[in-house]
């Protein structure tokens, strides 16, 4: 518990940018072009109103998994759905689909006012229902790992400030530990980064380890925190599925341009 109270208190955020095709020194490579993205059109970036993104990926075709903190305001209280929407594979202006939220569900145990309490960062996840399902032939919604370990390569698709307009891939990054429903890893995560899938390889196929919930800006050595995930996401779809049925304006998914960030603060990602 002593590592997991220094680790928690030492969170920043550090920044990094990076150039079509890539790899800069930060480790992080741009998904700029369609054959970049391949393999993972369902991550994309969470638009929340006109103050912020983050990022989610889709686990079912009408299922987002992001980061609960993205969803309430400075004062701590659930933004509406329908400001909210998710671009699947967006880049430079350019969006795989896109649907806006009919409904989502936060963990029951998420405090919006408890910060990067170990506690809360462990319930620090939160299901977006899309009104219009996103067809898997556009964007194959990936499944969770079930059995993490330490010392496991994984890798982190995310946007972040200063990198808004397309995913950034860092295709090699560690897992440091794991105790008490919480991840470590030495991966590099900025604002917008929440939400952002840390994936494992299994099979043929990359698998959903955990979410970015915060990380590290001090440090030369870059970290980042985030949650045990399979009884959270079975906990958050019983949830879902008990919410009464919501309807919502301009609902269904597009393949079609969409704006370039530069309004996008990225400001939806936890401080310490």
């Amino acid at each position: 518990m002593i590592r997991l109270r220094h680790f928690l208190t030492a969170f920043g955020l550090c920044a990094a940018m990076s150039g079509p095709g890539l790899t800069e020194p930060s480790g992080l490579i741009r998904l700029t072009d369609r054959d970049d993205l391949f393999g993972w059109e369902a991550v994309g970036r969470v638009d929340i109103g006109d103050s912020g993104f983050c990022t989610g990926v889709l686990i079912a075709p009408d299922q987002v998994l992001t980061a609960a903190h993205c969803l309430f305001d400075s004062a701590g209280q659930p933004v509406p759905a329908d400001t909210i929407r998710f671009r699947a594979g967006l880049r430079d202006g350019v969006a795989i689909a896109e649907a806006d939220v009919a409904r989502y569900v936060a963990a029951r145990s998420y405090d919006p006012a408890a910060g990067m309490q170990a506690d809360n960062v462990r319930q620090d996840a939160a299901l977006l229902h899309l009104g219009t399902p996103i067809q898997s032939g556009l964007a194959a919604p990936f499944r969770l790992h079930e059995a993490p370990r330490e010392g496991q390569r994984v890798s982190v698709v995310s946007y972040g400030q200063n990198r808004d307009s397309a995913p950034s891939w860092q295709r090699d990054c560690g897992l440091l530990w794991r105790s008490e429903g919480l991840m470590a890893f030495d991966c590099n995560v900025i604002f917008g980064s929440s939400g952002a899938p840390v994936f494992a390889r299994d099979g043929q196929r990359a698998r959903i380890i955990s979410l970015i919930s915060g990380g590290n800006w001090e440090n030369a050595e870059k970290r980042a925190i985030g949650m045990d995930l399979p009884a959270l996401v079975a906990s958050l779809k019983r949830d879902l599925m008990t919410m009464p049925s919501a309807s919502i304006g301009n609902s269904g998914f597009r393949r079609m341009p969409v704006g370039d960030g530069a309004r996008a603060s990225g400001a939806k990602f936890a401080r310490p």
